[in-house]
């Protein structure tokens, strides 16, 4: 490496987006780069080192030969497993590069296991463990949760799940097989209403941080978390809607073929498979959807806020922006 391009990666910013984070394409190139299901295999020391790596570039000491291409992986690797708030590292369930193979398995069960009440009750009561897990993962983690409002989110959303589920599956006992496989999606929507809410129901009760484009924290807005909240809850929906509305459809026809029939006991691990192939771009295609730095019209924040920060910087900050989350 050349003393000009050392000199080049001193100055180099870390935490600049490699793509354009104002398109989808650019935020759908980012979440693939950061998505990618085989940093979940990676040890907590690599992902360390990764993290030891973007700190000293970020104060400017970084190791000899050191190179472009390493900070990138560096940044990747940092950005799929910890927190963009706190720096810590998330658990391996909660993060979004492990979105691919725990849903994919949970899902094509779900889908599999449909019929009788009892793997529906089973079922519904995995996915909601592990989406509350992921989603209190994925808070804003500068509004804390107390294990009480955990634990009542948790009851509330597995709770909505199941009524779902479970009153759905009696309701289409009549209707055709189709709607009847399609009461999981069901029941999973309508728990994502109320779980990711009720698990960031502090935001929603205290407010989210919000800052100038510099970072600079202005103020906590109820307001703006519920701009954020709203874009997490529908992004979660639109995750699981390919796999869980178009798979019923293709089993639905492929079960009339004979080959189909005499393998039933891989059906399970066939519906497992392409949900994978749809998470692998529904994951993220679906995080792609809105920026994770959300930002808000200062005109449309609570009166009280909007007129402290007028008051302080008159009109010279016309928009303010916050972490919505994933």
């Amino acid at each position: 490496m050349t003393g000009q391009e050392v000199m080049a990666l001193r100055g180099f910013d870390i935490d600049a987006p490699r793509w354009d984070q104002s398109t989808f394409m650019g935020r759908l190139r980012h979440f693939f780069n950061i998505t990618d299901c085989r940093t979940a295999l990676l040890s907590d020391g690599t992902l360390d080192e990764a993290k030891a790596l973007v700190l000293s570039c970020r104060a400017g000491t970084l190791p000899p030969g050191t190179t472009e291409e390493q900070l990138h992986y560096a940044k990747k690797l940092y950005d799929s497993a910890f927190h963009p708030d706190t720096g810590e590292r998330m658990n391996l369930i909660g993060r979004m590069s492990f979105q691919v193979p725990g849903g994919m398995a949970i899902t094509g069960f779900m889908l599999q296991f449909y019929r009788t009440v009892p793997a529906v009750v089973f079922w519904q009561w995995v996915n909601q463990s592990f989406n509350a897990l992921v989603n209190y993962t994925n808070r804003n983690a500068a509004s804390p949760i107390t294990p009480k409002q955990i634990g009542v989110a948790y009851v509330t959303a597995t709770s909505t799940a199941l009524a779902t589920a479970v009153g759905l599956n009696l309701y289409t006992k009549r209707a055709p097989p189709l709607v009847a496989r399609w009461v999981p999606f069901a029941a999973v929507a309508a728990a994502n209403c109320v779980n990711i809410p009720m698990m960031r129901q502090q935001e929603i009760l205290g407010g989210i941080a919000i800052t100038d484009e510099n970072g600079n924290k202005l103020g906590d807005s109820r307001r703006a978390a519920a701009k954020g909240i709203t874009q997490v809850v529908i992004s979660r929906v639109t995750m699981a809607a390919p796999g869980m509305i178009i798979l019923p459809i293709i089993m639905q026809r492929l079960e009339k073929y004979r080959f189909m029939q005499r393998i039933t006991f891989l059906h399970g691990p066939l519906q497992v498979m392409m949900v994978g192939v749809f998470l692998v771009f529904m994951v993220p295609a679906a995080c792609s959807l809105f920026p994770q730095r959300c930002s808000m019209a200062v005109s449309n924040l609570e009166p009280e806020l909007r007129d402290s920060i007028r008051s302080q910087h008159g009109d010279s900050i016309r928009y303010v922006y916050f972490n919505k989350g994933l």
